[in-house]
């Protein structure tokens, strides 16, 4: 499955988080990391979801840039 991850600069770093999975969100000093980082956090999200027995979101969020 693919989701939409989104990455957000901040004053001291990077944020990434997923829209289809929500709670899910990690935070780093670059964005090599933070995008390893949201990578294993999926990954562990998605596993503990199967091990509880919840359902797994189907990807749904969508992105488009908006020219002004």
């Amino acid at each position: 499955m693919k989701y939409l991850v989104i990455y957000e600069k901040s004053n001291s770093g990077w944020g990434a988080y997923a829209p289809d999975l929500p709670g899910l969100g990690v935070s780093a000093k670059t964005l090599e990391e933070v995008k390893d980082l949201v990578r294993e956090a999926i990954e562990f999200h998605l596993d503990g979801m199967r091990r509880h027995g919840d359902p797994i979101p189907e990807p749904s969020a969508l992105t488009e840039y908006v020219s002004v």
